[in-house]
């Protein structure tokens, strides 16, 4: 179907309008970064839309804001509900609480702590249930009453507009670009995005990217319509939503050049590099689009590229637990297995190898009790920090070299 045979509930009109309802104490025009380093490694002038600077942390409030600014104050609405693993909860929040409202928001029992607490902070009441964002909603949805208006994450033409006005900022401030990736969950954020670029600047690629983890949009494209996934497993909980909208899927099929899909392994080892290039924190969600950025699906050299950093609601269990995998990926966080006579001065020797090879021991463990060993003999389990493969494979060559047997474990 194409951009003019198709027509959305979300008109490029409804996003202007959005637009001017947005208050500058709520929600603030992002800015836009250079990365050299992405310029390097992938020949596109690389412009980062820095969303992760929102004041809650995404783009959330664009959507929530813009919803529940239209409620009058002769209204008998009085309180809104919406549910969230964390982003929108902090949006709906902030807004609701600007506007004057009262708010409760469902969030899984697993969401991160940090977003729960920066949620009650923003003014809600906040109610843990479920497991997953499914569970989440189901009950959310059970609690909505007259004097309430319930706020769904993507399903809502004032949330997708809210979202779309991202798009304005994106065309004003890089006015040339050739490609803009945006991250899915839902669809909300691309379905807005897209329709001002789709709209506005038809020559400019659009581009969709999922966790392979949580991948519902291509299987959606594929099968003519949203399609549903109960089992979503991702590090970016920001997107794991596990399903899209007739609205947003109509939106997308519309105007997304483009669909992407990164493993978590591509997210962490992504994050951990623009933290380390650009000196910016953000989520898994929002690594997504650099993961596509840097993946092999998608080439750019010579073009002007947006990539969106969609969130930096990162808690400090799961950044550990990101760099912990980025550098696993990288060679950089290392486990091997020696096989050693259990005597004195064994775990020395081999430490002394590792440190001279300018590596660092994390931990190392003992085990005798192992049905292949005989006696007198033992396993050491090592867990280093190294430069790279390169150091990794030098410190267990020299480790091989002095009579041990070595396992590398990951």
């Amino acid at each position: 179907m194409t951009r003019d045979e198709q027509t959305t509930s979300v008109s490029i009109s409804d996003i202007e309008r959005a637009r001017e309802r947005l208050d500058d104490a709520v929600v603030q025009q992002t800015p836009i970064e250079t990365s050299r380093s992405l310029h390097e490694e992938t020949g596109a002038e690389v412009r980062l839309k820095m969303e992760h600077l929102q004041r809650t942390g995404s783009f959330k409030t664009r959507g929530a804001y813009n919803k529940l600014v239209q409620i009058g104050s002769e209204s008998e609405i009085s309180r809104a509900i919406a549910a969230s693993a964390g982003n929108h909860a902090q949006g709906v929040a902030l807004a609701a609480t600007k506007i004057g409202l009262d708010s409760t928001i469902v969030m899984p029992r697993n969401a991160p702590q940090a977003k729960i607490d920066a949620t009650a902070e923003y003014g809600a009441d906040v109610e843990l249930h479920g497991h997953d964002f499914q569970a989440a909603m189901k009950h959310a949805e059970s609690l909505a009453g007259e004097e309430t208006v319930f706020v769904h994450a993507y399903d809502d033409p004032d949330i997708v507009a809210g979202q779309g006005t991202l798009g304005f900022e994106i065309l004003e401030q890089v006015p040339d670009v050739d490609t803009v990736i945006v991250p899915v969950g839902g669809g909300g954020l691309l379905s807005g995005i897209a329709t001002v670029i789709g709209e506005r600047a038809p020559e400019t690629r659009i581009v969709g990217v999922q966790a392979s983890g949580a991948a519902t949009l291509p299987k959606s494209l594929q099968k003519g319509r949203p399609q549903e996934s109960e089992n979503v497993q991702t590090i970016a909980d920001g997107i794991a939503t596990g399903g899209l909208s007739q609205l947003t899927y109509d939106c997308i099929e519309t105007y997304v050049d483009k669909v992407i899909t990164v493993s978590d392994t591509e997210i962490a080892e992504s994050l951990l590099f623009t933290l380390e290039r650009t000196k910016q924190m953000v989520e898994g969600a929002g690594a997504t689009t650099i993961a596509a950025l840097r993946s092999d699906q998608l080439t750019v050299d010579g073009e002007t590229v947006v990539p969106v950093l969609s969130g930096g609601n990162l808690s400090m269990t799961d950044l550990q637990t990101i760099l912990t995998h980025g550098l696993t990926a990288r060679g950089q966080l290392v486990r091997f297995r020696v096989h050693i006579v259990d005597e004195p001065g064994r775990l020395e020797q081999i430490s002394e190898i590792v440190a001279d090879h300018g590596a660092n021991v994390r931990n190392v463990r003992h085990e005798r009790s192992v049905e292949n060993l005989d006696v007198g003999e033992a396993y050491l389990y090592f867990r280093i920090e190294t430069s790279g493969t390169e150091q990794t494979d030098r410190i267990l060559e020299t480790i091989r070299n002095a009579g041990y047997s070595v396992t590398r474990i990951n």
